[in-house]
């Protein structure tokens, strides 16, 4: 056991490796402290102390240090040996997420004036609805902001007071002080046909009449999970929107569309961009994220996320539904390569989120005709299980190889269609912020699944790598897809990895 003294004398880089290592991980000095006491309460630092040692005005206990070493999978060694580290990482200010842009060149043919007439033309020709084009815009929106949206954030904490959990009592108060009067009907779910022309069932579960009267459909008293969000969305409009003219519908079902019985949309004929239908789309986003910073407000939703180890089942004990805490999972973690689908059969995703630019296995607008079957949230649509399962993917991103894990979960929604809900994150910036190799490692696992016919075991030196970065990361279903075989995925079946190919064969990736 080292003593103090022989510390003192090895504390010279100390501090600053330590706020690297908190910085690299995106971690608070919060967050590290309450890391450290589910370590070791006795010996944990507090946030002050540990503010102290960063500053080199404190040299930490020799238990102390053993404690932060514990959290980032470091020897203590490693911090008291006075060698600099050769780059002193942190978080790259102005960092985004979502998939690469294009380059607009020449620029003027990319003028706003060119735009307007341009686009217009190009989703007529497509058959791409202006509401589709919206949800387009606002999902790069989220992307490019890596889903913080602090202005959101805090109009949700002021009315909610960033309790956890709220109960329906209390989301009642609160629309009773916007002045929201609620009145209840009853409608169940009815056939209808969504934006690809395919056979769903859907139901209003509720929406705003101007100037103040929310109408919820009396199903969800059965469901305090879905009635808790649709008056969070409600309150949220009220108070983002001030109560306007514009009618607020909320629909569950594949249907992303939201439109009262006995009315009519022409999204699936427009030829034209509806500006009305962007503004709606707007609204609907805003009013959807107001509503979870409201249900799990982001510091002790991200508390307790951290103390049960990011688990999705984490939403029962806090009264909301699956998808809201998922969702909630990208906006809240200090890890910001996340990405989240809300998947239904036979290839729809009704809901995306890509923080870390992950390619879409098909998407909303169109059926593809190779999707790859490996996905984990394909494969758990064509083979229903209960639970949740977490898979580690190999996945060729340009010409790099990259390592994902996500966790999935198959839920019903309240029309009662089955869909599969996925939260993964992007394993390569982890293992770079450890000082890791990430593309030689996600190379040699690559190379392991190629040989075993496109999944393995994951070989031992890469399995310690991840797990040392899953504990760091603090997310447990990390270290359960890390005991399961990893998996080669692709974006579309034509560049399937596998060898053979498994679209050759038209099975596999072809579906």
């Amino acid at each position: 056991m080292r003593n103090s003294k022989s510390l003192s004398r090895k504390s010279h880089l100390l501090g600053t490796k330590i706020r690297n290592l908190r910085k690299r991980n995106n971690l608070t000095m919060e967050d590290l402290s309450a890391r450290c006491v589910r370590v070791n309460p006795e010996s944990a630092p507090s946030v002050s102390y540990l503010s102290m040692i960063e500053r080199g005005k404190r040299v930490p206990s020799a238990e102390m240090l053993e404690v932060v070493a514990s959290v980032f999978q470091k020897d203590v060694d490693w911090f008291l040996d006075d060698v600099p580290e050769e780059q002193a990482i942190t978080p790259v200010k102005g960092s985004r997420g979502g998939i690469n842009g294009m380059a607009l060149e020449p620029s003027f043919l990319f003028s706003n004036e060119i735009l307007q007439i341009a686009i217009p033309e190009m989703l007529s020709q497509t058959g791409i609805s202006g509401r589709q084009f919206a949800h387009l815009l606002i999902r790069a929106h989220q992307e490019h902001h890596q889903n913080h949206f602090p202005d959101l954030e805090r109009a949700a904490e002021e009315v909610g007071l960033k309790r956890l959990p709220l109960s329906v009592d209390d989301l009642l108060d609160i629309a009773k002080q916007q002045g929201l009067k609620v009145k209840w009907f009853n409608r169940m779910p009815e056939e209808t046909k969504d934006e690809l022309g395919l056979n769903t069932k859907s139901v209003v579960t509720s929406f705003f009449d101007p100037p103040g009267t929310v109408h919820i459909n009396e199903m969800l008293k059965k469901t305090t999970t879905r009635l808790k969000y649709d008056l969070a969305v409600h309150i949220g409009h009220s108070i983002l929107h001030n109560k306007d003219g514009l009618k607020s519908v909320l629909v569950t079902g594949r249907n992303q569309y939201n439109v009262l019985p006995g009315e009519t949309s022409n999204v699936h004929n427009s030829s034209t961009v509806d500006a009305q239908d962007i503004l709606h789309a707007w609204r609907d986003f805003e009013s959807s994220f107001f509503a979870g910073a409201l249900l799990c407000p982001k510091v002790p939703f991200r508390q307790q996320l951290d103390r049960q180890g990011y688990e999705v089942s984490i939403h029962k004990q806090i009264g909301v539904s699956a998808s809201v805490a998922m969702r909630r999972m990208t906006a809240v973690s200090p890890y910001s390569h996340w990405h989240y689908f809300d998947a239904y059969a036979p290839g729809k995703l009704k809901a995306v989120y890509r923080g870390n630019g992950i390619p879409l296995p098909w998407g909303n607008m169109r059926i593809v005709e190779d999707p790859c079957q490996h996905w984990a949230v394909f494969r758990m649509i064509n083979v229903p299980k209960t639970g949740t399962s977490a898979q580690i993917s190999i996945l060729n991103v340009g010409d790099e190889p990259r390592i994902y894990c996500c966790e999935s979960t198959n839920v019903k929604d309240l029309a009662g269609n089955n869909h599969v809900l996925c939260a993964g994150i992007d394993l390569n910036p982890a293992i770079e912020a450890q000082g890791g190799d990430a593309l030689s490692i996600a190379a040699d696992l690559k190379q392991a699944c190629v040989s075993s016919g496109g999944q393995s075991a994951i070989p031992t030196a890469v399995k310690k790598q991840l797990s040392s970065v899953s504990r760091i990361l603090n997310i447990n279903w990390v270290e359960r897809g890390i005991e399961s075989d990893a998996r080669l995925i692709c974006s579309r079946g034509a560049v399937c990895p596998r060898q053979p190919s498994c679209y050759a064969k038209k099975e596999g990736c072809a579906g």
